[in-house]
């Protein structure tokens, strides 16, 4: 992992090293994509089944998961790891009921204003498949969404080897009251959340993780039905100082790396002791990762150790990176939370890991990345809301107004939006 020096090198390339880049448009990709969408809304179940065969299992004959099958892979979880599952599952539900929005509304004589708040119907969860399995996304990405009122859930996830979700995700499904799952990945899951087949239907949003395939589809389908964010792969950036533990700092970089080669991780400190220490723990701990292949190329490609000329500098780096994590680990973490602009997620001190954000602290790990930060928050009881404005005036209070609606209606040139004013007056005088 490469030591960088701020003073060496200058502060504006160092903000050029640590800028994470939004998702890059791939013109193959999309016309693939492209093709997939089109096949889903002409074919239907036909082309998930036959995508499905292609791209994930051989042996898929079904595209929907009886409530049965997840029932039973509930039910046969392993004692421990079901009771950890819904201790998470407590604590996700716990966070997220302090986010809860109602409507509201101003009446004064003769006025109101005010906005109703209602939950989306049908909301449509992705959860990836491949070489990993993952409940904790569906724990985080259905439990806010239940907390909002959502009176459906829809789940897709890829089929294994066997033909179907893998057990672990159907067990979180069921503990989430997630209500039909079906085994199709990839872009055509997104199609066919977003269009409805035969099978599946179609839904208001779509939320959840996924790979280009996934986020490229998201992104041609935006109109069609809303969707969350467009995640692109995991990053962490860690603010430390001299007394960091190093072991902790390594390991919470190769937490975030562990997940794919795209992913980045940033140490950025003013200790230059510290990042020599890193450098050698990282080293260390991957001879004894089983991952180790992917972590040495998310290392190589995309990771960074930085020595700042102060702390002050350091949190202005760590802002510029907008992170999906960022890592607090100073001696008094809170006196420096008040720095932070850009951060989809904020970890205070040596001994708030990045698993415990992943899996149990509470809110949702579904975080923006690539940069996103800026201007994006976490999924949240709001991802899964819907506000309609709601205006009432009375003939005395409209009146007043007439005069000034019908100045700026004629300054835009629409005579029809000053005379519907004007009408108004007529009517009451």
């Amino acid at each position: 992992m490469r030591i960088v020096n701020v003073a060496e090198i200058g502060f504006e390339q160092a903000c050029a090293a640590v800028r994470r880049t939004t998702l890059q448009d791939n013109p193959e990709v999309e016309r693939v994509v492209r093709e997939i969408v089109e096949r889903v809304r002409t074919e239907g179940d036909t082309a998930l089944v036959e995508l499905g065969r292609r791209f994930d299992s051989p042996q898929l004959t079904s595209l929907e998961v009886s409530g049965e099958a997840m029932q039973q892979a509930l039910h046969t979880l392993p004692p421990a790891l079901r009771a950890v599952l819904e201790q998470a599952a407590s604590r996700i539900t716990a966070f997220h009921e302090h986010q809860k929005r109602t409507s509201w509304m101003d009446a004064r004589p003769g006025w109101v204003t005010g906005q109703l708040i209602r939950p989306l119907e049908r909301v449509g969860i992705y959860v990836p498949g491949g070489t990993a399995a993952y409940p904790s996304t569906v724990l985080m990405t259905a439990l806010p969404a239940r907390v909002a009122g959502v009176k459906e859930l829809v789940l897709c996830s890829p089929a294994q080897k066997e033909g179907s979700v893998s057990p672990l995700v159907l067990a979180a499904a069921a503990l989430a009251e997630v209500d039909r799952v079906f085994a199709v990945g990839g872009a055509q899951a997104v199609a066919a959340m977003a269009l409805g087949t035969q099978t599946v239907p179609s839904v208001d949003k779509i939320v959840g993780p996924g790979n280009v395939w996934v986020n490229t589809a998201k992104k041609l389908l935006w109109g069609i039905v809303d969707i969350d964010m467009l995640a692109g792969p995991s990053e962490v950036c860690i603010v430390a100082d001299e007394g960091a533990n190093a072991v902790f700092v390594a390991l919470d970089i190769l937490t975030q790396l562990e997940h794919d080669p795209a992913c980045a991780g940033y140490l950025i400190t003013p200790s230059a002791a510290l990042a020599a220490a890193v450098a050698s723990e990282i080293e260390r701990q991957l001879e004894h990762l089983p991952r180790h292949a992917i972590l040495r190329q998310a290392l190589e490609r995309n990771s960074l150790l930085m020595v700042t000329e102060t702390m002050e500098q350091a949190l202005a780096l760590a802002n510029v990176c907008a992170p999906e994590h960022l890592a607090l680990m100073v001696r008094e973490p809170l006196a420096l939370l008040g720095s932070v602009k850009n951060a989809g997620a904020v970890l205070l001190g040596d001994y708030t890991p990045q698993t415990l954000g992943d899996y149990m602290a509470g809110p949702s790990h579904t975080l923006p990345t690539s940069g996103t930060a800026r201007y994006a928050s976490p999924l949240h009881v709001e991802t899964f809301l819907k506000r309609t404005s709601v205006i009432y005036a009375a003939p005395e209070t409209l009146n007043p107004l007439i005069p000034s609606l019908a100045l700026l209606a004629r300054a835009e040139g629409f005579e029809a939006h000053a005379r519907a004013a004007e009408a108004r007056q007529e009517k009451t005088l």
